[in-house]
């Protein structure tokens, strides 16, 4: 059988047949029910309940589920924020992206699950990613260095972010603050480190260490670490000789575009 895969952003959109009901408030109510109860309970059923109009008006607007969640994913990234890089440097354009990206995150946090499974291929990712492309440019990446430097951007803010997301989920499940759950914690952990001192000196250091301000200069040094490298790579890039232009394509390695790729789907 003959595979083919299809988008909500490529087709054609279908004439509205109520008025009463449009694809933004589908798309509201939808991420509505994805932040309070998350993607477990995200059904056709559930949407077409809490619209109060059943499931069949909703496939009037979107072919299956899978449309929905693009529809969704774009909303998210639209909450992204790419300064203009004419009004600032690029580092800071980079920066701006990287904590604007992970409050969304934490904001959305069923939205980790879609990046790289889901097309980003709506408006607002596209307008997102050409910012944070032309941000690279202006920087002096050329090539498909812009696309691994957007990559190794959103990709640090994903790494970072999950595990937040993971001990929030943890606090959530306890009835614990952060620091009551790290406190709770740490004689477990000082325990399996006894075998290795310097590891237990380290970990008795955490003991009274407030944990959300913890994080927060744990992303802040990171990114400053991966901004460091980005730069770092820019002056060696400066300092090399010229390629002659008909040895560029040649030496240029193959890699997917800076937006994590998305797994393909079949269209139903």
């Amino acid at each position: 059988m003959k595979e083919h895969f299809s988008s909500v952003w490529t087709r054609e959109p279908r004439t509205t047949k109520s008025p009463a009901l449009g694809r933004e408030q589908i798309v509201r109510a939808a991420m509505t029910l994805l932040d309070s109860e998350g993607p477990d309970a995200l059904s056709m059923r559930r949407l077409g309940a809490k619209l109060g109009s059943g499931a069949t008006s909703i496939y009037w607007y979107v072919a299956n589920k899978d449309e929905l969640l693009e529809l969704v994913l774009d909303e998210v990234y639209g909450e992204f924020d790419v300064p203009d890089v004419d009004e600032t440097s690029w580092r800071n354009v980079a920066a701006s992206f990287a904590y604007g990206m992970r409050q969304a995150l934490m904001r959305h946090p069923w939205v980790i699950n879609l990046v790289g499974c889901t097309p980003a291929l709506g408006p607002n990712a596209m307008r997102m990613m050409g910012r944070l492309v032309a941000t690279f440019d202006r920087a002096g990446f050329r090539g498909m260095d812009q696309d691994y430097a957007a990559s190794a951007l959103m990709s640090y803010v994903i790494g970072v972010t999950t595990p937040e997301l993971s001990w929030r989920n943890t606090m959530e499940r306890t009835g614990l603050d952060s620091n009551a759950l790290n406190a709770a914690i740490q004689p477990v952990v000082e325990k399996a480190a006894a075998d290795h001192p310097e590891l237990a000196a380290r970990y008795a250091e955490f003991r009274g260490m407030d944990v959300d301000t913890a994080r927060a200069l744990n992303f802040e040094f990171g990114l400053t670490c991966l901004l460091d490298g980005l730069e770092a790579r820019l002056n060696r890039a400066a300092s090399r000789p010229t390629v002659p232009p008909g040895d560029r394509a040649a030496s240029r390695p193959a890699a997917p575009p800076g937006v994590p790729p998305a797994r393909p789907r079949h269209s139903s």
